[in-house]
């Protein structure tokens, strides 16, 4: 039996405060409620750092550039209906305001509290490389 394997890139956005944005998955969505690092499922054709760069966007109003993200680690995490293949970048510089342009909640959290925050399976594994780079 094979399994279907998706591809997402994700991104930690690094403030000058050295505070992690997590933004929350809307209503509608799987997972709906949980945070999560902002970034989505990379489309046929396209680089993670393409995807990382249409995503951050449209979902937050900001640009960035490829040569300022970093990639940190990946998650490869096994859902009942799929594999997820996560690569996790990070970021520190962008141009613009951080808005929530989907509706979604957002919240800049220092990595110490990160595990304050309900996450989808996939994304808890990542917060100690990010506690260890910060």
């Amino acid at each position: 039996m094979s399994i279907k394997v998706i591809l997402v890139a994700a991104c930690a956005l690094v403030d000058a405060d050295g505070r992690v944005l997590l933004a929350q998955r809307p209503q509608g969505k799987s997972m709906a409620g949980l945070w999560e690092f902002p970034g989505g499922k990379v489309e046929p054709g396209e680089r993670p750092e393409q995807c990382l760069i249409r995503e951050l966007k449209e979902e937050l109003g900001i640009s960035v550039k490829e040569d300022c993200l970093a990639p940190l680690t990946f998650a490869s995490h096994a859902y009942p209906d799929f594999h997820l293949l996560m690569p996790l970048y990070v970021c520190r510089r962008w141009e613009g305001t951080v808005t929530a342009l989907e509706e979604q909640q957002l919240a800049w959290v220092r990595t110490n509290r990160l595990r304050d925050y309900e996450m989808p399976p996939a994304d808890v594994p990542l917060i100690s490389h990010l506690m260890a780079l910060l």
